[in-house]
């Protein structure tokens, strides 16, 4: 089972709604299991970077099916610096991106970048959750 469309549009959807409430500008980023694109949309006046962070986190989510809160500790590994590489440098292990499941399974990840760490994960967790899916 992989993340639909129509799933990746709603978290975004509902993201943008919790972006508005915050009033921040960013970016959000919704891959499959495997870390490919599904959707992503970058708010106006949100900074040029952004788009690429929010991928990167969203791709080391989806990679491991952790937070890439739980991530940021293992960043200096050997084995997850070889993971940055292999990627191209699209694999941040630094906080704002949730995997996200439906029944257990594993069917993607959304990341997201232009606030705070804690603030892009709380824009992540709530376009999960408010689409019916789980992070955990």
């Amino acid at each position: 089972m992989k993340i639909t469309l129509a799933q990746a549009e709603g978290i975004i959807s509902f993201a943008k709604s919790k972006i508005a409430e915050l009033d921040l500008k960013m970016s959000v980023t919704v891959t499959d299991d495997r870390g490919d694109l599904i959707a992503m949309i970058r708010c106006d006046g949100a900074s040029w970077r952004t788009p690429t962070i929010s991928r990167g986190k969203a791709v080391a989510a989806a990679c491991f099916g952790l937070s890439t809160k739980e991530l940021e500790s293992k960043a200096g590994s050997p084995i997850f610096q070889a993971f940055t590489v292999s990627e191209n440098g699209m694999f941040i292990m630094g906080q704002g991106a949730l995997p996200v499941y439906q029944d257990g399974e594993l069917i993607g990840a959304v990341g997201a970048s232009g606030g705070t760490p804690v603030e892009d994960e709380e824009v992540v967790a709530y376009g999960i959750l408010q689409a019916g899916l789980s992070y955990k």
